[in-house]
């Protein structure tokens, strides 16, 4: 043993003292070579297994392996497509022998399909061919993945939806911290620029009274909160009594100028109704003559009374379309004089409809004046500031005044909130007692409204008219002339309820001693009210979500999501932003922000809402839609899943396999969501999904060590992760879109090859070298590490007929002749399943185990020239095996197994 030690020793130090000279890589396996010419399989095996990083590091620094490697890495990322890859002999050839397909490489038309192949597909031509490395092959490639543009994934469309509905719900709850925080703040306010130097507090008081904050005068506003109504001098009656009084004489004016024009234009209407009427009624009558002429000769036989029953019939239908067309020739020329005596004194009725839109634009204009003014006039009756714009504190507002401008805000909410509805509801109880006739009920826009909800008419064609009537119907129900019967139609069920619930008479009144409603009947009403008071907002929410649903797919650049006022207004307020109160051009430029940069637009407005809503879409800086920015790319999270169901399938029961794929789901999902390295690792599911379909067992790693494997620079050979001699560790890694900073990056979307591809086929290509290296001496070694490599993918036993390789070892650990290979593939695949338990290949113990019989047997049944065993025995003990055990191994050819 000492002598076998100095024999190693001296070569040892010769192949050192070589080391740092030129080719110092090359001549490495020469050295090897040179110290063990006759070392058996086992022990050849086993100096490159123990320590395989160093192994595969030595390899892949060979000239040849590191040039061919830097060419690869170097220009695959110029490959634009298949053909300008198959026509680059070096890359082509280093690719097709990093996935074990070199013997197929002269088959370019075949290797195209394999390439062409949408994987996603479980029909195309790759996913068809029973050998798995023409998938993988076809998976370390983007040539037929296509990652979808799109404005928005699923979950990002989820997020949205979710925002927006629970924003719809907790809209009740923001409007009381408001008010909670107005109610607390405003006492403390002891003069005006107080007040509107708090934002919330503005904010709080311009959306009750209906101020825009973009383009109010705080002059204006300032001066009304100092006002004093009551004198004539204050700010509010100078600046803004005459400019009412003004605008409502002018709108007078208008209005009295508009309306014998609309009369005219009546009239005109009418003049051409009756013109047409007039002759359809003649033509009728000229029929019924005709028709009555014909009866008169008795064409049909009928008796003498029935026959003149049947004229007089007619006789009687055309006498009363006589009278109507009198009374209609009586009425044109009523309406033809009307026009004429309107015609001397209006302009020409060619110029009838652009006066007519003067004057309404001219009303409106005067109506908005007087909507402004009032808005500061109730502003001023709100608040109790001194002329100097000063205030005692407590005193800027009393208790009434204060519920007025909480009832104010409340309201002003589009949504019908909880509060909203029992201020409603408080209102109507008020008012309902006092209420003696039907038309004053009518007459209130609120009761009304109140009712409609209430009894579920809330409807347009429902106005205070139908109200009235339906209040006042006869509430016989077997009267066919009642209102009820004669206009209910498919609502008559809510009009019965409506009128139930009131106790006028016919005519509008109370008799006397009655009131309105009831105790009983208002309670009802307001159960009702409370019931529906938010269903309007509730269908129009559905309607908001299916409408944004269905549109955002169409969206393609930012300037369509723009333009569609729908998914606009929908997306703004998911996110808490009011679209009154923001710019188009805002929005614009926060959607087309490059959330990796720091210096980006969204960024410099200091406001998060800005940056969700930019993360919640998929536009680029050109503006138009790109690839969703994933922690992993449509296509790697394909081959991941596909991989974890395969590791999950290949030995598991039914229910195993629903659990994967329901697995396989929850991270495909989740896995839109990544934004970070560590919201991803602090997911345990998603790094159990990850470690499973890299062949990596999950009790083998804890999360520090997952920290450092995914904080590692890949491109550092002395980085944590390439210290791994598990190269799958790496394959990992770059299947993720993470920065050095952990954040998600969007890939090159034109790169033929993802990151991920290309470390997978270096570190493939470097594999099978080592391979081929080790069997250009001993075929047993090359066959002992594509063993070890392929047993945890082998699911069958067909596997194993699949693959020559496997096969031989297979026959050699079992010492089965090489004749079994003609018979009967299912008795052949019969005899493995009896031989070996194939849920062993997945155990590296075993699988270790097997090598090291099957390194036995090889040499034997290969007559090595030094005994196996004695090989060990005289060595230095670095082969990592015992005499023992070895010389157990060399009695399993007689059947020791």
């Amino acid at each position: 043993m000492n002598a076998g030690g100095a024999m190693c020793g001296a070569p040892a130090r010769q192949a050192g003292a070589r080391l740092g000279s030129e080719n110092d890589a090359d001549r490495l396996a020469d050295d090897w070579k040179e110290l063990f010419p006759m070392l058996s399989t086992y022990t050849s095996y086993n100096l490159i297994a123990k320590d395989l990083l160093k192994s595969l590091n030595r390899t892949a620094a060979e000239t040849v392996n590191a040039r061919d490697a830097a060419y690869y890495k170097e220009n695959i990322g110029k490959v634009t497509s298949v053909d300008a890859f198959l026509d680059d002999h070096r890359l082509y050839s280093y690719a097709v022998k990093a996935y074990g397909l070199d013997d197929m490489g002269y088959a370019k038309a075949f290797m195209r399909k394999v390439l062409d192949s949408d994987l996603a597909d479980p029909n195309s031509f790759a996913n068809k061919l029973t050998d798995e490395r023409y998938r993988n092959f076809a998976s370390a490639f983007t040539f037929n993945t296509s990652t979808t543009a799109t404005a928005q994934t699923e979950a990002q469309l989820d997020e949205v939806i979710g925002l927006y509905t629970a924003g719809a719900a907790n809209a009740g709850a923001a409007i009381k911290e408001e008010s909670r925080y107005y109610n607390a703040v405003i006492d403390q306010v002891t003069n005006v620029d107080q007040l509107l130097n708090n934002d919330r507090l503005r904010s709080y008081v311009f959306t009750a009274f209906g101020i825009d904050p973009k383009t109010y005068s705080r002059e204006a506003v300032r001066g009304a909160l100092s006002s004093d109504l009551n004198d004539p001098s204050s700010y509010i009656n100078t600046q803004f009594g005459g400019g009412v009084t003004a605008a409502q004489e002018a709108r007078q004016v208008a209005s009295d100028a508009l309306a014998p024009l609309q009369l005219r234009e009546t009239h005109l209407a009418r003049i051409t109704k009756l013109e047409t009427d007039i002759p359809a009624l003649q033509t009728q009558i000229t029929d019924l003559d005709a028709e009555i002429a014909r009866l008169s000769t008795n064409p049909d036989g009928l008796g003498a009374a029935e026959l003149q029953a049947l004229i007089d019939s007619k006789e009687a239908a055309k006498a009363t379309l006589q009278t109507r067309r009198s009374d209609y020739q009586a009425e044109l020329v009523e309406k033809q004089a009307a026009a004429a005596d309107l015609d001397a004194v209006l302009v020409p009725r060619a110029e009838a409809a652009s006066r007519i839109a003067s004057l309404k634009a001219e009303i409106a204009r005067q109506d908005t004046i007087i909507s402004s003014a009032n808005k500061y006039f109730m502003l001023a009756a709100a608040f109790n500031f001194a002329a100097d714009g000063t205030a005692a504190p407590g005193t800027v507002q009393d208790a009434s005044q204060k519920t007025s401008t909480q009832e104010l805000y409340t309201l002003s909410n589009p949504r019908v909130t909880t509060a909203a509805a029992l201020i409603h509801q408080d209102y109507f109880e008020s008012r309902i007692g006092s209420i003696t006739t039907a038309q004053e009920l009518a007459d209130d826009a609120r009761l009304v409204s109140y009712l409609k909800v209430a009894y579920g008419l809330d409807k347009l064609s429902v106005g205070s008219l139908t109200i009235r009537n339906i209040i006042t119907s006869d509430p016989d129900p077997d009267n066919p002339s009642s209102y009820i019967n004669a206009f209910g139609g498919a609502d008559k069920a809510k009009y019965i309820a409506l009128r139930a619930a009131f106790n006028f008479q016919e005519d509008g009144t109370l008799a006397a001693g009655d009131s309105a409603q009831t105790a009983t009947q208002t309670a009802k009403t307001a159960s009702a009210y409370l019931t529906h008071y938010n269903d309007k907002d509730e269908e129009a929410d559905e309607l908001a979500i299916k409408r944004f649903k269905g549109q955002i797919g169409a969206v393609k650049t930012v300037q369509d999501f723009l333009g569609e006022s729908t998914l606009y207004s929908f997306a703004l307020k998911a996110f808490g932003i009011d679209p009154a109160k923001v710019s188009a051009f805002t929005i614009k430029n926060v959607l087309k922000s490059d959330l990796n940069d720091p210096k980006s637009y969204v960024y410099q407005l200091k406001d998060e809402r800005f940056v969700e809503l930019a993360k919640a879409f998929n536009f680029g800086p050109d503006g138009n839609v790109t690839a969703p920015k994933l922690a992993q790319s449509e296509a790697e999270i394909l081959v991941m899943s596909r991989a974890y169901l395969t590791a999950k399938s290949r030995f598991g029961t039914k229910d195993d396999k629903e659990l994967a794929q329901k697995e396989a789901e929850y991270y495909s999902a989740q896995m839109q969501k990544v934004e970070t390295v560590k919201e991803f690792l602090s997911d345990e599911r998603l790094v159990a999904f990850v470690l499973t379909a890299n062949g990596i067992d999950t009790q083998s790693v804890d999360a520090e060590f997952m920290a450092k494997i995914f904080t590692s620079d890949l491109d550092d050979p002395k980085s944590f992760v390439n210290q791994q001699s598990n190269r799958a560790y790496r394959k990992m890694v770059a299947s993720f879109n993470f920065n050095s900073d952990g954040r998600v990056v969007q890939p090159d979307a034109d790169a033929v090859q993802s990151r991920r591809g290309i470390y997978e086929t270096i570190d493939s290509h470097v594999r099978q070298r080592l391979e081929e290296e080790a069997g250009s001496d001993n075929a047993g070694v090359r066959l002992a590490l594509y063993f070890e490599r392929k047993a945890p993918s082998v699911g069958s036993a067909y596997d194993i007929l699949a693959d020559d390789a496997l096969f031989a070892v297979f026959k050699t650990l079992f010492q089965l002749p090489d004749e079994v290979g003609s018979a009967n593939i299912d008795a052949q695949a019969d005899m493995i399943k009896r031989h070996l338990d194939l849920k062993d290949l997945q155990d590296p113990e075993k699988v270790s185990k097997m090598i090291v019989k099957f390194s036995v047997l090889y040499d034997l049944d290969n007559q090595a020239t030094t005994d196996p065993a004695l090989s060990v025995l005289t060595s230095n003990g670095s082969a990592g095996i015992s005499a023992d055990l070895m010389m157990s191994l060399a009695q399993l050819r007689t059947g020791g197994a």
